[in-house]
């Protein structure tokens, strides 16, 4: 019987234990030289593929409004990506990280999670990763300016130039890209240059349709009615809102809907047209009933009340 004993400093008991398996491993591919096995594949992906499908679930139960579900998620491809000591995962784990916590509201903790990123990025020469990381830290920086309304118009022009600078430096990244022309049209949007806006989103449109990603299309439309509304354009803001409610239903994204129905609502309202803002209410309700989100339900119904809506 093979026996063996492991003394001395713990380097030097892993040094044996991984020697131990590295001595069944060679013991396995002599075996197989002698038999028709077929050769081992030169890289192995199968734990990077789960974390890939893991992390695209938490994207996804993100853009759903399913923040602490989504963290959950995220964890388990977060791991895998420590384990298996991949680059380009640790960066999107950590991007999509940030981007979860700062719509919980923990936005110090977003900016750590977008510089860690960052920092990965550069360290690996991922250079569009790393550009990712910093659109997504300035876009940040901008809905906090925007929150607070401080018309800092000097804030958000060196934001704007900042993510134009980004968007240039990406080579092959389209994703990035996109998510970079969608920082620019806020920033257009914070500026008040409307026109600019749009063009902008619609370059994020662009890439997001071409590539089936049907929320972030259904986040470009609804961006797109509010630049409309706030320009007062409310009947091509309408439009723009029933595309979001259009992708939004091929992507079966109940909390996209009820945003979506929620916009209409508001824009229905700006017009006079109060039977259609509170039946749009009304909607938007029931769907953020439907997945749970009990808070925003309320604050609908209390909207479909103001707008004078009565059930048939």
């Amino acid at each position: 019987m093979f026996s063996f004993k492991v003394t001395g400093s713990e380097s030097v008991k892993a040094g044996v234990r991984r020697g131990f398996q590295i001595f069944l491993a060679v013991t396995g591919v002599l075996a197989g030289a002698c038999s028709s096995a077929p050769k081992k594949p030169l890289e192995v992906l199968t734990s990077r593929n789960m974390a890939s499908s893991q992390l695209d679930l938490a994207n996804r139960t993100a853009n759903q409004g399913r923040y602490s579900d989504a963290l959950l998620i995220l964890e388990d491809a977060r791991k895998t990506a420590v384990a298996v000591d991949d680059p380009p995962l640790l960066i999107k784990t950590a991007i999509s990280r940030g981007n979860i916590v700062f719509a919980l509201g923990r936005h110090d903790e977003a900016f750590e999670c977008w510089e860690d990123a960052r920092l990965e990025a550069e360290a690996a020469g991922e250079r569009d990763f790393a550009a990712q990381a910093r659109i997504y830290a300035a876009r940040g920086r901008l809905v906090l300016l925007s929150a607070g309304g401080s018309g800092e118009t000097g804030a958000a022009e060196e934001i704007r130039a900042q993510v134009n600078q980004e968007i240039a430096s990406i080579k092959s990244d389209d994703l990035s890209r996109a998510a970079g022309w969608l920082v620019a049209g806020m920033a257009e949007k914070e500026l008040g240059r409307y026109t600019e806006a749009e063009t902008s989103i619609r370059k994020a449109l662009e890439i997001h349709e071409k590539n089936r990603y049907l929320e972030e299309a259904a986040y470009d439309w609804y961006f797109i009615g509010s630049i409309r509304s706030v320009s007062e354009r409310y009947d091509a803001a309408v439009e723009a809102l029933k595309n979001a409610i259009r992708f939004d239903r091929l992507a079966e994204n109940g909390f996209g809907l009820a945003s979506s129905w929620q916009a209409l609502g508001e824009v229905y309202l700006k017009t006079g047209n109060r039977g259609e803002s509170g039946a749009a209410f009304r909607r938007a309700a029931g769907i953020y009933r439907a997945v749970g989100l009990l808070d925003l339900a309320e604050k609908a119904e209390a909207k479909a009340g103001q707008a004078g809506f009565q059930d048939p």
